[in-house]
Formats: structure tokens, C-alpha cells, sequence
């Protein structure tokens, strides 16, 4: 069975990413990370707002109601939505400025796992850490481009990748801490499929739903790794999932447009929109932070 997701916002982003529902606010919230934009909209696909800041963002995390934790380019800042108050939480290679924030995801225990990378792509110099309660932890190193970081329903597995390997990876984690507490291992080799692995997200069953770039589509993984379907997207460079709707049972998917060339963006006039489908299984409420 084929599915294909519908446009539901024409918002012709450079870089769309991180998108997540916030669910007292029924809202879609996600980043052109090139554009240094946030975005927020309703179900139906209507804006409600927009947040423009002077560096790059691409992330974000739930506090509550009123206000979000934000990757930004050098650490992670807390935002109130209602005044667009800003105050750094803690600073994040803020010594390197060659290098950015990318995927981010809250582990069921409410700690952060907060990727970086070179802001020109490429040489492996990138991290990925892991805060919580104040305490910020370097986990992985020697990292291109941290993607699909998401979690089992537990709380007991990590899912990672470094997109360039075409490699999505697993590890036992603590389900009170969020913290590694085993080896990395292969959960999915995507090398033989379409496209590079990005954002990932876990439904309700803990089945991962992996964006790829450069493969149009999202693909839906089992437990054991092997892909137990696929949704269509008609453009190419797919970025990342994220499940919400009043039921949890939309999926939303960012898309780019950065690099198409005039003859691709011809062919993919909507490349950037935020599309969407509707599933038979509910996906997760995002887990909020514990500062």
C-alpha cells in the first residue's frame, strides 16, 4: 500500500526542522534553521505565529504552556512565547563558532539530547549531549550530522544517526536518566533504501518514523529494524516527522529546499512546505525538560 502525504503548508523554508506539537496549546511548532525562524500553527495548517531571532535555532523542548527551551546555535536558551523573553540556560561549544545546534529530542525522563555540527557540513567535528537538571554531559563525539534521535515508549532504548553513514543506531539508556548505559549498535542499515536517515520520531508502539533526505519519503521501521511501510512525500529532501492532532494520529513532515538547483526547484515547487497524513497508529506527546 502506497501512501502519500498532503501539502498542508506552503511555507517554502530553507531548512524546515524539529517540528513538534505542544499539546496545550494545540499548536505545530517548527524552525527554518537557515532563516533563523520559528513557526506556529494550527492543526488545519493555519500560522499563528512566527518568532525571527539573530542566530540559528533548530530545536526545541516543552517546558509548559508559555514556554520552550530552544537549541540555538551555542546552547540551549529559554524562551517565553507570550513576550519572546530570551535567557541562556547553558552555554554549548560556545567556543567553537564554526559550529551549530541540529536534531534535538527530550527523553522520556525529561533530559535533552542536543546534537551539533559544522555549520558547513562535512568533517566530523560535531557532539551530541545529553543535560538534565542543570548538568550537561558530552555522549557521542566525532559526529557530521546528529540525526533521528528519538526514544523507545520505556525510555530504555536511544535511537541515533550520523546521517552521512546511512546507519540508524540503538543503545540501551537508563529510562530514569536518559543516559547511555550500553554500546551502540546497528537497529537499521538504510544504505539499499532511498535516501540519507533524518529526524526520527516513536509512536505509540515504539515503531520509528524515519525522515530521509533525498529519498521523498518517511519510512516506518519495526522494533527488529526491518520497514514495515513507507509514506510518500512529493519532494525530495524530507527532514523530519512529528506526530500530533488532537488524537495524536497526524503525522507532520518538514521538508527543504536549501541546494535544489533551478531546474529541481521547478520540479518541486513546494519543496520547504510542512506536509502532512493521517495514521492508524497515535504517536507519543513530546516529553518536557527537567531543568
Amino acid at each position: 500500500m502506497t501512501q502519500t502525504a498532503r501539502l498542508l503548508i506552503d511555507s517554502k523554508c530553507e531548512l524546515g526542522e524539529g517540528p513538534f506539537w505542544h499539546p496545550a496549546r494545540q499548536q505545530l511548532f517548527w524552525f527554518d534553521i537557515n532563516e533563523q525562524t520559528l513557526f506556529a500553527a494550527t492543526a488545519d495548517g493555519e500560522i499563528n505565529d512566527s518568532w525571527l531571532f539573530n542566530e540559528t535555532v533548530t530545536a526545541a523542548a516543552i517546558v509548559d504552556d508559555h514556554t520552550l527551551v530552544l537549541a540555538s546555535e551555542n546552547g540551549l536558551v529559554r524562551f517565553d512565547l507570550a513576550v519572546g523573553g530570551m535567557n541562556r540556560i547553558v552555554d554549548i561549544e560556545s567556543d567553537i563558532p564554526a559550529n551549530r545546534s541540529n536534531d534535538c529530542r527530550v527523553h522520556p525522563s525529561g533530559a535533552f539530547w542536543i546534537g551539533t555540527m559544522v555549520k558547513e557540513e562535512g568533517p566530523k567535528e560535531g557532539s551530541v549531549y545529553h543535560y538534565r537538571a542543570g548538568a550537561l554531559t558530552r555522549i557521542i563525539e566525532n559526529v557530521a550530522i546528529p540525526n533521528a534521535t528519538c526514544f523507545s515508549p520505556d525510555g530504555r532504548i536511544a535511537y541515533w544517526a550520523d546521517t552521512p553513514s546511512k546507519k540508524i543506531l540503538k543503545c540501551a539508556t537508563d529510562p530514569q536518566t536518559g543516559l547511555p548505559i550500553g554500546d551502540w549498535e546497528l537497529f537499521a542499515d538504510v544504505s539499499d533504501h532511498r535516501g540519507y536517515p533524518d529526524g526520527a520520531v516513536i509512536d505509540s508502539e515504539g515503531y520509528l518514523w524515519n525522515a530521509r533526505w533525498g529519498g521523498s519519503c518517511v519510512v516506518r521501521h519495526a522494533p527488529d529494524g526491518s520497514v514495515d511501510r513507507v509514506i510518500e512525500v512529493p519532494v525530495s529532501q524530507v527532514t523530519c516527522p512529528a506526530f500530533g492532532g488532537k488524537d495524536l494520529k497526524t503525522l507532520f513532515i518538514t521538508t527543504a529546499a536549501k541546494t535544489l538547483s533551478p531546474e529541481q526547484l521547478a520540479q518541486e515547487k513546494v519543496a520547504g512546505g510542512v506536509f502532512a497524513i493521517e495514521v492508524d497508529v497515535p504517536g507519543l506527546p513530546e516529553s518536557k525538560i527537567q531543568l
